[in-house]
């Protein structure tokens, strides 16, 4: 398989090695647009103890020039017939909004490609209609408007989810608790995933190699509960590395 990378970063260190990073690993750059006003984000963690005691960030969170953003989306348009899932992680840093996700649907409605969403804002309407959304359980509950008390709690959350935006599938991370799939069909159907985790030394990331795993999978053709049990082994690989980790093929396949 073949990673596209779309985004927009500063002409700065950062992003400068971020570029050299991508590089390195054959990732098609021409998608990263450069701002000259704008740092790429960085994030910088002390850790003492094997604890995370703070945490300083170097970003912007205003929205991108309209410019980048119509690089954005032809670059995308560009590239869009090599393309069978797409990850979109939203960290409210500028770069998400409405006229990018609207354009994201429109070049790629039709083409049966599958669009996987990572959430930061707590209206989820911008996301309606992508496929997939990965939210932690605080920000389902959050967009619901409900607390997730047990598991009727849960489940209407994830229910509610799938109907009101019309995803396919929501895969709601719960922490210590695993995590829970709903998948639209005739009824909604909730699978409950344990989480894999033997030990839990840094959860940095974990979000992002759910979603990562989950979208290669579903790519590879895996169906959602399939692609849901990968990730969820894959999570608990991740937590129990310290910093923002990876996880080799070896490692999933041991811990199968």
């Amino acid at each position: 398989g073949r990673a596209f990378g779309a985004g927009v970063i500063g002409s700065d260190d950062t992003g400068h090695k971020l570029l050299s990073l991508f590089s390195k690993r054959k990732i098609d750059t021409r998608g990263l647009v450069v701002e000259d006003k704008r740092p790429t984000t960085e994030k910088t963690r002390i850790v003492a103890h094997g604890q995370q005691v703070v945490r300083f960030d170097r970003e912007s969170k205003k929205p991108i020039e309209e410019e980048s953003r119509l690089k954005i989306l032809s670059y995308i348009r560009e590239i869009a017939h090599e393309v069978e899932v797409v990850v979109v992680s939203d960290y409210n840093k500028g770069v998400v909004d409405r006229p990018l996700i609207e354009g994201l649907r429109e070049i790629f409605k039709n083409r049966g490609v599958i669009i996987c969403v990572d959430p930061k804002s707590t209206d989820f309407s911008l996301y309606q209609g992508l496929d997939i959304i990965t939210p932690n359980q605080l920000e389902a509950a959050r967009a619901v408007g409900k607390e997730i008390a047990d598991s009727d709690g849960l489940f209407l959350v994830g229910k509610t989810l799938l109907e009101r935006y019309n995803f396919k599938a929501v895969l709601i991370t719960r922490g210590e608790e695993g995590m829970s799939l709903f998948e639209r069909a005739k009824e909604v159907i909730h699978t409950s995933l344990p989480t894999k985790a033997r030990e839990v030394f840094d959860v940095t990331g974990a979000g992002d190699t759910v979603i990562g795993v989950f979208a290669l999978c579903l790519a590879a053709g895996a169906n959602f509960r399939e692609a849901a049990v990968l990730a969820n082994h894959a999570a608990g690989i991740v937590v129990g590395k310290i910093g923002t980790a990876t996880v080799s093929p070896e490692e999933l396949k041991n811990s199968l």
